[in-house]
């Protein structure tokens, strides 16, 4: 396989992954999982977004294995799949914030003129 094919599949499957990420219930499902492992129900309490809604993200989640899951009883676990994910969130976040202080910071030298 060439380099030029490996770079573009690499591409195409980092897009996938970033798709992913694009829904704003996703990221604050992302999250509430941060630190400890939850069920859909504990999900829905911690964001109180609707079960279906919260089950339907955490199946996208899952099958893009940004999340696993355990079976313990009758309930079901879903933790972060890997721990650079919240890395990977953290930095975008950061680099968001740092956009909207310096967004901020050009305002204010614009109303001093």
């Amino acid at each position: 396989m060439s380099h030029a094919r490996v770079d573009t599949s690499l591409f195409e499957l980092h897009a996938e992954v970033c798709k992913i990420f694009s829904h704003p219930k996703r990221l604050r499902i992302i999250e509430a999982l941060r630190d400890h492992e939850l069920t859909v129900s504990e999900v829905v309490g911690h964001l109180g977004i609707p079960k279906a809604n919260v089950s339907q993200h955490l199946a996208v989640l899952r099958q893009k294995r940004v999340v696993m899951t355990r079976r313990e009883g009758l309930n079901i676990y879903y933790r972060i799949a890997n721990p650079k994910i919240i890395q990977a969130c953290d930095l975008m976040r950061q680099v968001l914030v740092e956009q909207l202080e310096e967004g901020e910071r050009l305002a204010k030298r614009l109303k001093r003129r």
